[in-house]
């Protein structure tokens, strides 16, 4: 079973690339969304997104965009990078992503529009380089025959891979997501490309519910939850392993794969600030700490306090932020370590 880490604005960039290779892993890192213009332009921040570090050959470049033109250079100009290959990005259904006509804008525009797109995103992508989609239902009004014939219009042009999002354009993350499209998805293409799924998936329990409910899928990605808990894909397979603390290779530390680990949560939020600064511009800084902590705090007793304590400091600077790191865990030492 391939395990993914999904696209996230703000999150899917080399620094927690690192973060999570220091517990092992996973085999895929989509992204966070490239977009084509701002690529195509020069964008002064452009060369922070397209840096594969630390392990350009498990990277998908996820692309957005609205114009069929501009994500056709833009594909050309990714595929020439390392990586696995290239996703288009038809799942965001963010308002300001959908209605600048890209994201799930792609999966609700007229139907020969869209295939001109990934037809001409499929001629500049060479064959040793996958294509991918990743997307979701459709509007609130999808029917089962309109998504199974948008699929089949992708694979016919070519898309070698779905990760499907089994919700609609508005459906939040509060509903449950509709796994049996991800299985009848999966059933569908059986023997001719892989399926991912992608929605709920955040430890071993709901792990194992997906592959029950959808036996033929070939990958579960995870977003969020891989934030959280940056172990998260160690804990869902025990072969995996921790990495030296500072390293961005991948040796083992001594002992089995299996052995239980003790993390120290300061040293890793403290780290992470380190890592931020050294692979983000100080301009995005603000933005990628605040986020991170937002779903990492979540480990603590007291993630309240530690969120209105972290997110504020943040706020100030890095040095404001790592003094609210040690403050929290002087007051709370017993949130200091965990057991994975």
């Amino acid at each position: 079973m391939i395990l993914a880490c999904g696209p996230m604005a703000t999150i899917s960039h080399p620094a927690f690339r690192i973060l999570l290779e220091r517990f092992g892993g996973c085999d895929e890192y989509f992204t966070e969304m490239i977009n084509a213009g701002t690529l195509l332009t020069g964008g002064q921040f452009e060369n922070y997104y397209i840096n594969p570090a630390p392990v350009p050959e498990k990277i998908v470049w996820q692309l957005t965009g609205h114009d069929a033109e501009h994500m056709k250079e833009a594909a050309r100009v990714l595929a020439g990078l390392p990586g696995l290959g290239i996703d288009i990005n038809m799942g965001c259904s963010a308002p300001d992503i959908y209605k600048y006509g890209a994201g799930i804008a792609w999966m609700l525009k007229d139907r020969a529009e869209t295939l001109a797109m990934v037809r001409a995103v499929r001629s500049v992508v060479p064959a040793d380089k996958r294509l991918s989609v990743k997307l979701r239902l459709g509007d609130d009004n999808f029917t089962d025959a309109g998504f199974f014939d948008f699929c089949d219009m992708l694979v016919g042009e070519g898309v070698e891979l779905l990760t499907l999002h089994p919700r609609t354009k508005k459906e939040k993350l509060v509903r449950s997501p509709r796994y049996e499209y991800c299985q009848k998805l999966a059933e569908r293409f059986k023997g001719r490309l892989p399926v991912y799924l992608n929605g709920n998936v955040k430890d071993s329990a709901s792990y194992e519910n997906a592959l029950s409910r959808c036996p033929d899928i070939a990958g579960v990605m995870i977003s969020r939850a891989a934030v959280q808990k940056p172990w998260i894909f160690r804990e869902l397979d025990g072969k995996r392993f921790l990495r030296q603390k500072d390293s961005v290779v991948p040796e083992p530390v001594e002992g089995p794969p299996d052995d239980p680990i003790s993390i120290d949560m300061e040293e890793l939020c403290l780290s992470y600030i380190d890592l931020i600064e050294k692979y983000q511009p100080p301009e995005f800084w603000k933005t990628r700490l605040q986020r991170f902590f937002t779903y990492f705090v979540q480990n603590f007793k007291f993630s309240h306090y530690a969120q209105t304590q972290f997110i504020n400091a943040a706020a100030q600077s890095n040095e404001a932020l790592r003094t609210a790191i040690k403050d929290f865990f002087e007051k709370c030492p017993e949130e200091r370590n965990i057991n994975i």
